[in-house]
């Protein structure tokens, strides 16, 4: 749709649509208590290098095998213990975060896998998480 022209209030419509359909599928994601984060690990493009494509439970045991993925909530406590984080948050929604392969609980969405995280279970922070290289991918 995107190379249509569409009249002002029809682009208006669909966006305020769009927008409606975001707002559920946010509100089907558990809500991080306490100092929890909430993450979604990274799942790859689904190709090697040199063009192979994965299959779909190679792509899956991948993402469960992944260090990386996107803050996608942070709970109400997270980083506000100053004496644990004197300089403040090490990340914050919509980041790429690195952490422990085995670091928090998962939990099964459809399409893939959700971590719920402690605040101090991340590693760092990175731009981009193709950067961190796969086992399976590269």
């Amino acid at each position: 749709m995107s190379n249509l022209i569409l009249p002002t209030h029809v682009a208006k419509a669909v966006q305020k649509k769009k927008k409606e359909e975001e707002k559920k599928e946010s509100a089907k994601l558990p809500e991080p208590t306490g100092w929890r984060i909430l993450v979604l690990p990274h799942k790859g493009k689904g190709k090697t290098k040199g063009g192979v494509y994965l299959s779909d439970k190679t792509i899956q045991e991948t993402q469960i095998a992944t260090n990386v993925g996107l803050v996608l909530k942070v709970g109400p406590d997270a980083y506000n213990d100053t004496d644990r984080f004197p300089n403040g948050a090490w990340c914050q929604e919509k980041d790429w975060v690195v952490f422990a392969r085995y670091a928090g609980s998962r939990l099964n969405i459809e399409g893939g896998e959700l971590r719920i995280l402690n605040d101090d279970e991340i590693l760092g922070t990175v731009e981009d998480p193709e950067s961190i290289l796969s086992p399976v991918t590269h």
